[in-house]
């Protein structure tokens, strides 16, 4: 090949059929970020409705990867939430089937009539994204701007592809993996397979296939065989969020790889009787749909198809595959505590679904709090100290320490994104419950040690002193139980009985305060051991005021 003919080549794939993938992939994430910001709070509903129900969690599953526009996304989502304990691995298998179903959706909008309508397209919405003010259109016309990028970016790689010489080239190429005999069809799916984990997009694979089915250089055989490659190769995503997660995480990710796999395998030997069924289908029936017999069409339906088999393969077994999984992936010998791992790297390119998982995390916050309170109240019972119970109330609030600096390190790169004022608020709303809830468990650790430093001083309460104690104890802790649900459940109106309750146990904190002063002189009631014990009800006081702070943002006064 001389220079100049080098040069051609190099401008034809550098300049048309690159700079084409990345306009394409750019596009996919503009499309991507302008409906999660539009539909942000119905994904998030969408992701707390998952239940054990098969058909319902994959649904949800193909509906959210519908809008995400990526299955890696769901997965690792769905990686994160069977991480920290928020969803069981039935839900999980079933949100991940589904998943499957909702990538297939890039096809047939790439089978859209509108190729030639892509620049024009990205043209009017980029101007209606720059210029309009309402942050709604904003959003949808950003999502329509990735629209126009992806037919765009297709245009121009399939343009760079049609060059004579790199179409010769890349034809000569093709000829040694060619989908027409099974060596070939494996070829072309390890292919498909190596380059979806490399880049570790099945969009990006998948734009390259109909871009070289669009120019000629495949036929359709071909690009189906690296559809098949690349829907195991994306499952590599899921495998990476789960490195170092729990068992169940573990699972929800292999589940995924078998899932893929065993889908895949089932297919090879009926290669060319289900592409020739794809043609059939389409050729008999595509009118009643206005679809035609194109190539796009048919690697569309070839890979919504796969996917929608193998769903209702594994639908009805989701039970006895979650039961395989277990087995194949056993519980460790030790105890293993559901902690975040992946808040911080993971999901930052779905602002909308990471805010879910952050809001599942103040929960768990909350549940952390309530257990200290009860272990709290257990030490406060004897005179005796119990290092089992002293230990745990610790090691708990050094782990709401953790989570707290866990979740504000993630809200805090969610909030440098480009998100919508929803999600801000709601990033925001969660930052200081983070801060509050890990408040109220530095009180309850310090009033435990407070009653330690009583208790190794020989120091006993006045008459009547640790059952007024207990019961602001469990006043205190039936506010934090009131408020916590109030957040569980989304309902502001509870501040308006927290002011009422939280008013009530001050009011009984100063009656505590003012019974035990009138008790000094007593020998169980010396100025030492009243200052201990004025320090415990200025810290309920304290934890209560922090409780109060929560209500008050869920109610958005703070």
């Amino acid at each position: 090949m001389n220079d100049g003919l080098t040069g051609i080549v190099i401008n034809a794939l550098v300049f048309k059929a690159v700079g084409g993938l990345g306009i394409f992939l750019l596009g996919m994430k503009f499309m991507s970020d302008g409906m999660q910001a539009v539909a942000g709070n119905r994904l998030r509903s969408l992701i707390s409705a998952v239940t054990n129900h098969r058909i319902a969690a994959c649904a949800i599953g193909t509906i959210v990867t519908s809008v995400v526009q990526s299955s890696s996304v769901t997965s690792v989502m769905v990686v994160g939430f069977v991480n920290g304990g928020f969803m069981t691995l039935m839900q999980a298998l079933g949100v991940i089937i589904g998943a499957n179903v909702g990538t297939t959706i890039t096809g047939w909008i790439l089978a859209l009539k509108i190729g030639k309508y892509g620049l024009p397209i990205l043209g009017i919405a980029a101007l209606i994204y720059l210029f309009v003010k309402n942050e709604r259109a904003r959003y949808t016309a950003m999502a329509i701007c990735g629209v126009g990028m992806i037919f765009f970016g297709l245009e121009t790689m399939s343009s760079g592809f049609k060059h004579p010489q790199v179409n010769e080239l890349l034809l000569q190429l093709f000829a040694t993996m060619s989908g027409v005999t099974m060596l070939g069809v494996l070829k072309c799916a390890l292919v498909g397979c190596l380059a979806t984990m490399v880049v570790q997009s099945s969009s990006a694979t998948l734009g390259i296939t109909i871009a070289l089915a669009q120019s000629g250089i495949i036929e359709f055989p071909t690009a189906a065989a690296l559809i098949l490659g690349l829907n195991v190769g994306t499952t590599i995503t899921a495998y990476l969020a789960s490195l170092g997660a729990s068992v169940n995480a573990k699972r929800a990710a292999y589940g995924h790889i078998i899932f893929n796999v065993v889908g895949t395998l089932w297919l090879v030997p009926v290669f060319f009787w289900y592409t020739s069924l794809v043609e059939t289908l389409l050729n008999s029936f595509g009118h009643l749909f206005s679809l035609t017999p194109s190539i796009v069409t048919k690697i569309a339906l070839t890979h919504s198809g796969f996917n929608i088999i193998n769903t209702l393969v594994f639908l009805p077994a989701l039970g006895p595959f979650a039961r395989l999984v277990t087995r194949l992936v056993p519980d460790k010998d030790h105890r293993e505590t559901p902690h975040l791992t992946f808040l911080d790297v993971r999901l930052l390119d779905s602002p909308a679904m990471g805010i879910a998982q952050s809001q599942d995390e103040i929960l768990r916050m909350g549940e952390h709090v309530a257990k200290m309170s009860t272990m709290l109240r257990t030490a406060l019972e004897s005179d005796e100290i119990d290092e089992n119970v002293t230990r745990r109330i610790l090691h708990r609030e050094e782990i709401l320490d953790i989570m707290q600096d866990e979740v504000t390190e993630f809200l805090t790169h969610i909030l440098s994104g480009n998100i919508t004022t929803d999600l801000v608020e709601a990033a925001k709303e969660q930052l200081r419950m983070a801060d509050e809830y890990e408040s109220v468990s530095d009180y309850y650790a310090w009033i435990l040690k407070l009653n330690l430093k009583r208790i190794k001083k020989g120091m006993k309460f006045g008459e009547g002193a640790r059952d007024d104690l207990l019961k602001l104890h469990d006043l205190v802790d039936e506010y934090l139980a009131m408020v916590s649900e109030g957040v569980s459940s989304r309902r502001p109106e509870v501040l308006s009985k927290a002011n009422i309750q939280g008013e009530a146990i001050a009011v009984f904190a100063k009656e505590c305060r003012k019974r035990y002063l009138a008790l000094l002189g007593q020998e169980s009631a010396t100025p030492r051991a009243a200052l201990i014990f004025t320090d415990m009800l200025n810290n309920y006081r304290r934890t209560k005021d922090h409780v109060l702070n929560i209500a008050e943002t869920l109610a958005g006064e703070k």
